[in-house]
């Protein structure tokens, strides 16, 4: 088991490549957007880290901690998701499990999700507000919840893929993100170039669900098709550094259509998260 300042390290070591890759539409080193900078991204990794490995009773609490001092700093939203990713897969990485691995210890973590659970994610996600939430018929996040946290996110799990890795046992991290993480890693020779080709192919593989609450499933669509044809460029190309004007030129049209695909840079952290958590 990881002790408290090994694990903050490692949540801020994926949030760190998060701006070090470039991935097209997001916030990185090599490029602000959204009203956002690369700064504003470091500055809440290093303040909700410390808070994700302390050991608490409930994840809720750690979540909203987690929120309020992200919002708090940044002054915007920069890592909602990414919270709501990491802090489960930081919780299974403290449990005390002799034999059991991460993905089995994060089993146990999401079946003992509370209802307290519930609505102090509720409330981290009103307080960081993010754009296109809409209402839901069931459990908004407007009122209170009336169900475990586990169960309210496979009530949302069809229109929102980070509420659908709390429902599936975190599929699209452990079973998509990591292996592919591990693959391009091995043929880079890099952590930062396997990180843009696992965004990449996530960005190909499903309509990201924060372009969808912003923009509408045919934005979501025009970019899910743009990027299968960047994604199979990486897995031909020998040298991936030759698709950096691509790369460049994807992120500039992205930006100017105010298109930020959220979702798929938050599942992209996990799985980064959760490779090195594998590794330690």
């Amino acid at each position: 088991m990881l002790c408290q300042a090994e694990l903050s390290d490692a949540i801020r070591c994926a949030c760190r490549f998060d701006v070090l890759a470039m991935k097209p539409g997001n916030v990185s080193i090599h490029a602000p957007g959204h009203g956002m900078t690369a700064a504003d991204f470091l500055a809440s990794a290093a303040v909700i880290a410390p808070l994700l490995a302390q050991p608490r009773r409930h994840l809720g609490d750690a979540i909203l901690a987690a929120v309020t001092a992200s919002f708090d700093i940044a002054r915007c939203n920069t890592n909602l998701g990414i919270v709501l990713l990491a802090a489960p897969i930081a919780r299974a990485a403290m449990l005390r499990r002799p034999g059991e691995g991460l993905r089995a210890r994060l089993d146990v973590v999401l079946d003992e999700l509370s209802l307290h659970d519930s609505s102090r994610v509720f409330a981290a996600i009103r307080y960081a507000s993010p754009g296109g939430l809409g209402t839901a018929e069931d459990q908004d996040v407007a009122g209170e919840p009336t169900c475990a946290l586990k169960e309210v996110m496979a009530l949302a799990a069809e229109r929102d893929r980070i509420a659908y890795q709390y429902a599936n046992g975190f599929e699209d991290i452990f079973d998509f993100g990591v292996p592919l993480l591990r693959t391009y890693r091995a043929r880079t020779d890099s952590i930062t170039w396997a990180v843009v080709g696992l965004y990449l192919a996530l960005l190909a593989r499903y309509p990201d669900t924060h372009v969808i609450r912003q923009h509408g499933t045919k934005e979501a669509e025009v970019l899910r098709r743009s990027a299968q044809t960047l994604e199979c460029a990486f897995k031909a190309c020998e040298n991936p550094t030759t698709l950096t004007a691509d790369l460049n030129k994807f992120d500039r049209e992205l930006k100017r259509r105010k298109v930020n695909p959220g979702t798929s840079a938050d599942l992209t952290v996990a799985s980064v998260l959760a490779l090195l958590l594998l590794h330690t």
